[in-house]
């Protein structure tokens, strides 16, 4: 065969295999959209990030005025959501709020997703005792009980008086649990022909894991990442609400609910906006989670109505 053959031989197979991925990216988007929960549920995750980072740019009142208004104040006039015992715009502390415990989620979400990722891939690929040593550390981080663990760090070092930490001290015990997805996804992927041809040509162990084995769990990686940001979201809640996360003069969802907890019946506009859009951004995440695994399982072909 001439040169020139060769190379049109191959430059026809890459527009195949571009064809191909191009077709089921399609086909994975055609699913989404037809899952009607998750993009409700899009669509509404766009707005309380919207409102909760470009919301505060709009608004008159920031979170940390007080001197200004009067405390206790009911829903109304300048305030739509009322005022806390403080003198808060509670409107403008739900804003800061929001923003806080999404930026802690993401920042969980990513960072247990590429440790996790890695771990699992590495200890999937190499097997044997490799993988046995790796699973018994996940096995030590998956007993222990995430907020308690969380909690007992940030009472112990001081350090939840940042979202930066309280989002590093949550990763370090949720990365486990992708972790493990990865590794069992892996475990079927390694005597594949794909990676017995990367092997055969040389191709070294990190450069398959990361070119080769993870892409092609993509799929159960994007799923376990969507659902450990409602995780994460509930963690620093619970932390948040014990008086171990977010410190003042800062705010989350979870202290705004810990600090009204005792105004249920007396102030509920102190108590239940935190409350409700701390359970929206949850259920939000659930279903989109839910509707990025139908769109990305190929076997899946029954349509969510």
């Amino acid at each position: 065969m001439s040169e020139n053959g060769m190379f049109g031989s191959a430059r026809k197979g890459a527009k195949k295999k571009d064809s191909a991925d191009r077709t089921q990216l399609q086909t994975i988007l055609i699913r989404f959209t037809r899952h009607r929960p998750a993009m409700i549920s899009l669509i509404l995750l766009v707005l309380i990030v919207l409102f909760a980072f470009v919301g505060p740019y709009f608004w008159i009142w920031d979170h940390t005025v007080y001197k200004e208004i009067p405390s206790n104040l009911p829903p109304g006039g300048d305030h739509p959501l009322g005022s806390s015992a403080a003198g808060n715009d509670v409107l403008a502390q739900l804003m800061r709020g929001a923003q806080q415990t999404l930026k802690v989620a993401f920042t969980v979400s990513l960072v247990s997703t590429v440790v996790g990722s890695m771990w699992g891939a590495t200890a999937g690929y190499y097997g044997g005792r490799v993988d046995a040593l790796m699973m018994r550390v996940v096995d030590i981080f998956l007993i222990v009980p995430l907020l308690v663990a969380a909690a007992a760090i940030a009472g112990n070092t001081g350090a939840g008086a940042s979202w930066s930490a309280i989002a590093m001290i949550i990763a370090i015990f949720s990365w486990a649990t992708i972790a493990r997805v990865v590794r069992g996804v892996v475990l079927s992927l390694r005597e594949q022909e794909f990676v017995e041809a990367a092997r055969a040509s040389g191709a070294s162990a990190p450069w398959i894991i990361v070119r080769h084995l993870l892409p092609n769990a993509a799929g159960p990686i994007i799923v376990a990442a969507t659902l450990l940001v409602a995780v994460a979201i509930l963690a620093e809640a619970g932390m948040s609400f014990l008086g171990l996360g977010i410190q003042l003069p800062d705010i989350s969802l979870g202290q705004m609910i810990g600090s009204a907890r005792t105004a249920v019946t007396t102030r509920p506009w102190l108590f239940y906006p935190p409350g409700v859009l701390l359970v929206l951004i949850c259920l939000t995440i659930n279903f989109i989670g839910d509707g990025l695994r139908d769109a990305l399982d190929p076997r899946q072909t029954r349509v969510r109505r």
